[in-house]
């Protein structure tokens, strides 16, 4: 079972730590991220969707500035990500583009998914980009972060991303084989545990301990990133990057390091969240067409709406009401109130003419829409 739950992710976040990146703080380990650039441009080659999710920005930084440790103060961390952030994506570009891929640069805070708008944004441009073949390579933007505003560690943002893109799976490569039953480090009588739940509270406990010199973080912020991709319905692997092909092998389901199980299935998990969704910004007015079409498992295009009720943003969630006045489902809406309005009773070919531009060519996609029962 452990096999097949890897082995049929076709959409994968992997996230590398700062340790890995730099070679323990030594600089950009170029050889490594060569190594991961061909290990993904093979799963690229197999059909699967890779975002990568990287450390490094600051630690590299560090290295090129000549400084003997990692900066403690905000400014003196943003100035060493400013430093290291362009080398680091130039050697991504470089590794990649010897496979025929391209990379893109994404860089987020945590008001990007805090902010709903935002969210969709970022959304929809990793999506599109996954659709064009490209990498993208995402990191924290810590050149403007704040103590507010910052994740903190790679670890919480690669399981966000996995939430952000629905992702199948996360693998996290760390310089630690997985997760044992206490740190092999200080008892020698430690057990790697081979699979588990994501979630399970007894695995805090087990995971309790510091992070390296080079990075932030630790293995518990690992298994509380995998519990917060598990609501999304992601599995979560945490294994050694110094492994021979790590990224490979857990694709194709072998049994490398520590694997948390999400219990939640991707589309249940958003479905779910639509249905106790109690706080509906609005309500579309459908024709009895749109109606059929919602039940026949399609997506709602503006031809079928009839009117938009309340004020709402783009992503707001909102009811579907059938001439009769029930509501037959909820979902999130692609466009505004405001924009609603303007192209209800239009087909989608006009949307452009009208708004000027097109998010989407459907008001609600079936991705994000729950028929009730």
């Amino acid at each position: 079972m452990s096999k097949t739950r890897l082995a049929s992710a076709k959409r994968l976040v992997v996230k590398v730590g700062s340790a890995l990146v730099t070679n323990n703080g030594a600089g950009l380990d170029l050889a490594a991220i060569d190594d991961w650039a061909r290990q993904i441009a093979a799963l690229r080659q197999q059909g699967k969707e890779v975002v990568l999710v990287s450390s490094g920005a600051v630690a590299c930084g560090v290295q090129r500035l000549g400084w003997g440790r990692r900066p403690k103060t905000i400014h003196e961390k943003q100035a060493a990500a400013a430093v290291g952030q362009a080398g680091l994506v130039e050697a991504y570009e470089a590794a990649f583009c010897k496979r025929g891929l391209h990379t893109a640069q994404i860089l987020l805070t945590h008001d990007d998914l805090a902010d709903r708008t935002r969210y969709l944004n970022a959304r929809s441009t990793l999506t599109t980009l996954l659709e064009l073949g490209v990498v993208p390579i995402i990191n924290e933007n810590d050149t403007v972060v704040t103590d507010e505003i910052k994740f903190g560690d790679n670890d919480t943002l690669g399981a966000l991303v996995a939430n952000l893109i629905e992702a199948d799976a996360l693998i996290i490569l760390t310089d630690q084989t997985g997760l044992y039953t206490a740190d092999p480090r200080k008892d020698p009588a430690a057990t790697l545990i081979s699979e588990a739940i994501a979630g399970d509270e007894r695995l805090e406990a087990m995971a309790g301990g510091a992070g390296t010199r080079i990075g932030t973080g630790g293995m518990i912020t690992k298994v509380i990133a995998a519990k917060r991709a598990a609501r999304s319905g992601a599995h979560t692997a945490i294994a050694s990057g110094r492994e021979h092909d790590p990224i490979i092998r857990l694709a194709n389901g072998e049994a490398v390091g520590t694997l948390l199980v999400s219990q939640t299935p991707p589309l249940a998990a958003r479905k779910q969240w639509l249905a106790d969704h109690l706080q509906l910004a609005g309500r579309l007015l459908l024709d009895d067409g749109a109606v059929a079409a919602l039940k026949s498992g399609r997506s709602l295009l503006p031809i079928g709406v009839v009117a938009a009720e309340g004020e709402f943003e783009r992503g707001a969630a909102v009811a579907c009401i059938a001439p009769d006045g029930r509501e037959i489902a909820r979902g999130l809406s692609n466009y505004g109130s405001g924009e609603a309005r303007l192209i209800a009773r239009k087909s989608t070919t006009e949307i452009e003419s009208i708004l000027g531009y097109v998010d989407e060519a459907e008001i609600i996609h079936r991705d994000n829409l729950i028929l009730h029962a």
